[in-house]
């Protein structure tokens, strides 16, 4: 019998992200200008700092600054100031360039960065504040107390793919504390247990999401221009799917390329990572791209609800930072100066709910007042509607995009209903417009890859020996009625080739679930048209590798 320890702290912080260490960062300070000792932890389900973390990403640096305004610390220099701003609409041959760039998208005084850098550094200057951040501990059970948070347990480790105990067993660890920080990013699966018990979604509308595709580029010197940002709408996702493309050209001489495609798409035979190959396929990009070298490749999930879709993000015992609570603005293609403001604020009002030790939903409803009373509630309400404008299709989101500006956000409609984005999803046989081209991808190895050469170039590395952390319900449905309605979409919308229909005897195919080419993108667990596909973190440390990225 191997008994589970449980240790103490003030508070516990879920995840390593910008939210999460900007926010303990901000709580240690507050703490060390009141001559006050806090018990400040934090839990990451990665090997080390930055590995998971995946974005486009041009950051706004205002939160960033307030940060190094905590540390009493000089600019890092992270990033490459941005110069050029250009916006092209892409046909399938042609690329023409906008007069102008949408004001939502100018980025002069923003930063090309990489994320995976930026959370590193925030990383180490939380632990010379005395922070003690616990790498390769992924959070697996939260820690009631009736309806109030009491902290998380952490996952076991040394646990066999057939469910035995191994060797090397270890039990997780519980960690309990006055105030829990839900910092795990995207549909975090914390997160959305916690959402789901509490109803935390009631009254809010749907939220909805898009999956980013990334790869880094070693382009040849003449084609690099440092700090150019490019944006594209258009081709290949044409007039009836949200998204679009981004090139960043950062220091020594990389470019971030990627494409967005909004999870609200109808068509069941739109392969995302076929998508993203058909977009370095294009003229302008793949001039940019040949004779070059791919050095990394990966995906993740962006929550785009915006504004109506936030869930409440404050209780009892507890708070949500960054994404899981929807601090982003998708009209931007921005999220981590709200990630990293809206865990400050967070701190501010966990500071004074320990100082009054009274860490109850009421005190902590200050976290609302904060965001609501400053400029993270201004900069979300002017694109309240934004993704909502999109549903019916490219033209019409562009006009109501047009009206969202003049209106202050408003468009023609106020709060329009929106649902999942599973619930979107057409069947085979329906006549859906703009249904994704069949032409056959040729993969040279070259520009295009496939997903096999990419997930290896994402670092992805899980021990094999571990239960499955991708759990299919009923696997059955897979077998008989999604191949028959949707015709196995999971193979198509995950990036990474996790999931596979294979014939394991003459005419039944059944689902293989390639468990260790995950890259954590989440896609299937909000794109599944039947909600049977959980997302569970797997063994500590394992996981893509975003190093750069």
């Amino acid at each position: 019998m191997v008994n589970e320890e449980t240790l103490e702290a003030d508070v516990l912080y879920v995840g390593a992200g910008p939210a999460t260490l900007a926010s303990a960062i901000r709580l240690s300070k507050l703490a060390k200008s009141a001559g006050r000792t806090l018990n400040i932890a934090l839990i990451e389900k990665a090997k080390s700092a930055g590995v998971h973390q995946l974005s486009g990403a041009v950051m706004d640096p205002s939160s960033f600054r307030d940060v190094l305004s905590d540390l009493g610390v000089e600019d890092p220099n992270l990033g490459t100031r941005v110069g050029d701003d250009h916006f092209y609409f892409l046909s399938s041959t042609q690329a023409f360039k906008l007069p102008f760039t949408p004001p939502s998208l100018r980025n002069h005084g923003n930063y090309i960065i990489s994320l995976s850098e930026l959370t590193a550094w925030l990383a180490q200057k939380a632990e010379q504040q005395g922070i003690d951040i616990f790498f390769g501990f992924p959070g697996q059970e939260i820690l009631f107390e009736g309806d109030r948070v009491a902290g998380v347990k952490t996952g076991n480790k040394g646990i066999g793919r057939d469910g035995n105990r191994k060797s090397n067993y270890e039990p997780g660890v519980k960690i309990r504390a006055k105030v829990t920080v839900f910092g795990e990013g995207v549909r975090g699966s914390l997160t959305k247990v916690l959402v789901s018990r509490l109803g935390l979604d009631e009254g809010r509308r749907a939220q909805v999401y898009a999956t980013g595709l990334k790869e880094i580029w070693k382009v040849l010197p003449e084609k690099h221009t440092l700090g150019c940002v490019m944006h594209t709408m258009g081709f290949p996702l044409g007039s009836s799917t949200f998204g679009g493309g981004f090139i960043y050209h950062a220091k020594n001489g990389l470019v971030y390329l990627g494409l967005v495609v909004g999870l609200d798409y109808e068509d069941p035979t739109l392969d995302l990572h076929g998508t993203f190959s058909r977009f370095k396929q294009h003229p302008i990009v793949r001039h940019l791209l040949e004779g070059g070298e791919m050095i990394r490749y990966g995906a993740k999930a962006i929550p785009e609800g915006g504004y109506y879709s936030m869930p409440r993000y404050w209780g009892d015992g507890f708070v949500i930072v960054g994404d899981g609570a929807s601090f982003l603005n998708s009209c931007r293609l921005k999220g981590i100066h709200l990630a990293m403001k809206s865990g400050q604020l967070a701190a501010e009002a966990i500071f004074n709910a320990i100082e009054k030790n009274d860490c109850s939903q009421t005190m902590l409803s200050r976290y609302r007042d904060l965001v609501e009373g400053g400029s993270v509630k201004h900069e979300l309400w002017g694109v309240r509607n934004f993704h909502q404008g999109f549903q019916s299709g490219l033209w019409g989101g562009l006009i109501q995009f047009s009206l969202q500006i003049l209106s202050g956000g408003r468009g023609l409609f106020e709060n329009p209903k929106i649902v999942e984005d599973h619930l979107h999803l057409g069947k085979v046989q329906d006549d859906i417009k703009g249904r994704w081209q069949h032409e056959k991808i040729v993969f040279d190895d070259k520009i295009t890859f496939t997903k096999t050469t990419d997930v290896f170039r994402s670092g992805t590395i899980h021990h094999e020996d571990q239960p499955v952390h991708l759990h299919v319900s009923d696997t059955e449905i897979c077998r008989t009625k999604c191949a028959q309605e949707f015709g196995n979409p999971c193979e198509r919308f995950c990036p990474a080739n996790v999931y596979e229909m294979v014939e394991k005897e003459p005419g039944r195919r059944e689902l293989q679930i390639n468990a260790s080419n995950c890259v954590h993108c989440k896609t299937c667990d909000i794109k599944d048209p039947y909600g049977i596909i959980t997302w569970v973190t797997p063994e500590g440390g394992g996981g893509p590798d975003y190093t750069g990225m």
